[in-house]
């Protein structure tokens, strides 16, 4: 009986479980506390604005899942089916508005469309046209639409791309001997083979929509993220708080059921790994293959061209009096913050799945990935849900050794690291995983059967084969822990800025030319990752 104990448990399983524990921490927060009364502000906001909180985030959830879809699965289809003069950039450059985070994107629009702004002045200038106020009034609903569009479609389009160039010839060409035309075949064949693709990309998209919090605080837009952040800062109700979270963790959890329920046991990858992929054609008139090169450079220039050449037009303005020894603090800060926590990440994420890797039972690999569970819970959830377990820790903290302690835990960057974990935990999995996976089990067991011990063979054999994703699952976290907003908004330490935050502030404070120096370095670290992956996916091809 002992020795099956040992087989099933040890200090990798053990570990693996402390850590599932963790990242399960804020949704066990949210469901423990909903069994205490309301706060006070509760009866007023169920009343008064939760319906604006669920018209709005539906109205935002349909609007954008839309627009994506209609640009993902278009820009998609061009490149992966049509060859057209700069076709092969396309494939990356409609990847990168993904660095820009949508709240630094509507800033840049709505110095594009304001008075002062460079198509107001080219109007002004040579036509002698003038407006009152914004050329386009963007500060509303469909403005936040317009602009969480533009900035999230590569969801849709990257999945969708992988699965259109995935599809075998041989279903072209029998569409084409049945008399169907290219269209006829994308909408009766393609599209339909790549509906798994388009919703798992769409409910990404909508995740995201859901976590965002800068865009439609800055566009005045109530949502579910919104109404946390008001019920814990405005009112300090934290009972509250916990409600709406609840609600908006559950409505996430319901699009994860949607998603998985639609896909079902359907695949987008071809049943025959050995058929041939689609035959990409060049169309016979010039001009439309210069058509399409102009629609994948309008949609490029509206999402991520203008708006950087906004930011750039903003820096050449503020750098000056912006960029000091202060401004260098803060991007070090960012930097260090966002590295370390993206370290402990892939350390982490190491440590799982090694643990899958030793362990013959089942279970193991559950507990692994549903510690990477937290990628789907907005973070303003997971701040909550975080600082309320922490809090508690500091009052005990204080009552056994010291009442003036203060805030051992909840005041300090350790809990900021920790949502960070929890938050981004799998965007360091999966790009370990990949590295695993291509590594297989026979080194191992061959380490293991010359004595080797499991730790001396992760460390002499497993690490040296998986350095690059594991740089590569540091990189990804780095830039998304980066960018990250509501989260760092509630956890940060008193005065205590990332990039992040302080575009934000300088942003609702009316200095929008000065924020964009820190959204600047934001969204060119954010490139980074995209090009180099493009660069080994190149290699590989």
């Amino acid at each position: 009986m002992a020795k099956r104990t040992t087989y099933w448990w040890n200090k990798w399983t053990g570990g693996a479980t402390v850590i599932l524990l963790l990242v399960l921490t804020p949704i066990f927060t949210i469901l423990i506390k909903l069994f205490d009364k309301p706060g006070e502000h509760w009866e007023h906001i169920a009343s008064n604005l939760l319906p604006s909180y669920f018209v709005n985030s539906a109205l935002l959830l349909l609007g954008v899942g839309f627009f994506t879809f209609l640009i993902g699965v278009s820009m998609a289809w061009l490149v992966s089916m049509y060859d057209f003069p700069g076709r092969k950039y396309f494939e990356w450059l409609l990847i990168l508005p993904l660095a820009f985070p949508s709240y630094m994107m509507g800033y840049s629009y709505v110095g594009i469309l304001e008075y002062t702004g460079p198509v107001q002045a080219f109007f002004r200038n040579n036509f002698d046209i003038h407006f009152k106020g914004a050329i386009v009034d963007i500060m509303n609903m469909p403005g936040a639409i317009f602009i969480l569009s533009i900035s999230l479609f590569p969801y849709v389009y990257v999945i969708c791309r992988a699965s259109f160039m995935q599809q075998s010839s041989a279903m072209q060409e029998a569409a084409f001997l049945l008399g169907s035309n290219r269209i006829q075949m994308f909408a009766k064949i393609a599209l339909p083979m790549a509906r798994p693709a388009v919703a798992g990309g769409i409910a990404l998209v909508g995740m995201e929509v859901l976590n965002d919090y800068g865009t439609v605080k800055y566009f005045g837009v109530d949502t579910f993220t919104s109404g946390i952040f008001r019920a814990w800062f405005s009112f300090g109700d934290i009972n509250t708080a916990i409600y709406l979270s609840a609600i908006l963790t559950l409505i996430v959890l319901v699009l994860i059921w949607l998603e998985n329920f639609q896909r079902g046991s359907r695949n987008w990858n071809a049943a025959n790994t050995g058929a041939k992929p689609a035959i990409r054609v060049s169309p016979k008139h010039k001009g439309t293959r210069w058509l399409y090169t102009a629609l994948c450079l309008a949609v490029l220039l509206i999402s991520f061209i203008l708006p950087l050449a906004q930011l750039f037009y903003w820096v050449s303005l503020t750098w000056s009096y912006v960029v000091n020894a202060e401004f260098g603090i803060l991007i070090f800060r960012s930097f260090s913050l966002a590295i370390g926590a993206a370290m402990a990440i892939a350390v982490i994420s190491i440590f799982l799945l090694y643990t899958i890797r030793l362990s013959p039972l089942r279970w193991t690999k559950h507990i692994a990935r549903t510690a990477s569970i937290g990628y789907a819970i907005p973070g303003a959830v997971i701040a909550v849900g975080v600082m309320i377990p922490m809090m508690g820790l500091d009052r005990k903290l204080n009552w056994v050794l010291s009442n003036d302690l203060g805030m051992i835990l909840s005041g300090t960057l350790f809990i900021l690291v920790v949502a960070y974990i929890v938050r981004f935990m799998a965007v360091g999995y999966n790009a370990i995983d990949a590295g695993f996976q291509k590594t297989g089990a026979s080194v191992n067991e061959v380490a293991r059967s010359l004595g080797a011990s499991p730790l001396r063979t992760l460390w002499k054999i497993d690490l040296p084969l998986i350095k690059n994703s594991i740089a590569g699952a540091v990189l990804l976290a780095f830039v998304d822990i980066l960018k990250e907003l509501p989260l760092t908004l509630i956890l940060r330490p008193f005065n205590f800025h990332t990039l992040a935050t302080k575009a934000f502030d300088m942003a609702t404070n009316e200095m929008i030319a000065e924020s964009a120096n820190a959204s600047l370095v934001v969204v060119l670290t954010g490139v980074i990752p995209i090009i180099l992956l493009n660069n080994m996916i190149s290699r590989k091809k």
